[in-house]
């Protein structure tokens, strides 16, 4: 029986780490990466220096900076591209790939200019393709060590959550599926901007009180936005919400809640991203979710207070004090 074929599109950490999962369950892997001389490093090592330190890369999977190569005659093309380069990547692969072809994206953020989540990206730019969207908390290193993890597979097409269901879920990787698109997509871009307020917190050097407080008012104006868009509630204290809020807030290895540390502690925004390998999607999903929370009339006050720490230069000082202060209200 032939091998199931699968490209997957980034080699960033959370792509490459995808990558060797799937090639360990027997399937045929391809892995393409935007820069031709990194992917050469990576061809002649076996490794991801920049984004997987520390993790073979089987010498089986293909490692290509050909896109149209790496999707011909898939049968599912994972998308692990930041969000703001998707369309210019969906682009290079039109006419390249099968009518059958299930794309699956696990990029967390939001289009800026368009507002637009990476689904709706992807059907603009290549049609009615068969879709479905993974997100969960899934940090690339735990999940490339075997560490037990959960994450959820989003798709309107009950035929075709099943399929990647079966084909992702492993000992140590265990998969639930959601036909909840637009949560799913929401609560894993929304995340990551809440997680940068949880970073000035820590750089203010506040406590758990404060992380508390950010976290749980931080998922009710993430639900507040998400169902007004037409996202069910309980998805948002499921894997893709609560789960993968908690886990970008807490952790040391979470890049938008490091951004947010710097921010606190008095660091430029411009400085920071210039010095940071990985993206963090949280940046530019603050612009994007602030405008969202205008398009819907949503009171987001955490997102609009990031938004200024980012893009306005309001002092992390006058951010929290506006916080504290508003009117009261009910929970």
């Amino acid at each position: 029986m032939p091998k199931l074929r699968i490209a997957i599109l980034g080699d960033g950490g959370w792509g490459t780490t995808l990558a060797v999962l799937l090639f360990n369950k027997g399937y045929s892997i391809a892995l393409w990466g935007a820069f031709a001389d990194y992917t050469k490093i990576m061809v002649k090592t076996r490794h991801n220096p920049k984004f997987l330190p520390g993790i073979k890369i089987p010498r089986q999977i293909e490692i290509t900076s050909d896109i149209k190569c790496a999707v011909k005659d898939k049968e599912i093309v994972v998308l692990a591209i930041p969000s703001q380069y998707t369309r210019s990547v969906l682009k290079k692969i039109v006419g390249s790939f099968a009518k059958k072809t299930i794309f699956l994206s696990v990029t967390k953020g939001i289009e800026i200019g368009s507002s637009k989540r990476i689904s709706e990206v992807i059907r603009g730019e290549l049609g009615p393709v068969k879709l479905a969207v993974l997100s969960g908390p899934t940090i690339a290193s735990e999940v490339a060590k075997e560490i037990p993890t959960a994450a959820v597979v989003a798709s309107a097409d009950n035929q075709i959550r099943k399929t990647i269901q079966v084909v992702f879920s492993t000992k140590r990787f265990r998969v639930y599926t959601n036909p909840d698109v637009i949560g799913v997509e929401l609560g894993g871009s929304l995340k990551n901007v809440i997680a940068i307020a949880c970073g000035v917190s820590d750089g203010l050097g506040f406590g758990t009180n404060t992380k508390a407080a950010i976290l749980t008012r931080g998922l009710a104006e993430i639900s507040r936005l998400g169902t007004a868009m037409g996202a069910k509630l309980e998805t948002f204290s499921g894997i893709s919400g609560l789960g993968d809020l908690v886990t970008t807030c807490i952790s040391k290895q979470s890049r938008n809640r490091s951004v947010g540390e710097l921010i606190g502690k008095g660091r430029n925004l411009k400085e920071i991203c210039r010095h940071m390998q990985m993206v963090a999607e949280g940046v530019p999903t603050a612009k994007s979710a602030y405008a969202l929370s205008l398009e819907y009339k949503i009171d987001m006050p955490i997102i609009r207070e990031v938004y200024y720490l980012l893009y306005k230069s309001k002092s992390p000082a006058q951010a929290v004090k506006d916080l504290m202060t508003r009117k009261s209200k009910e929970e």
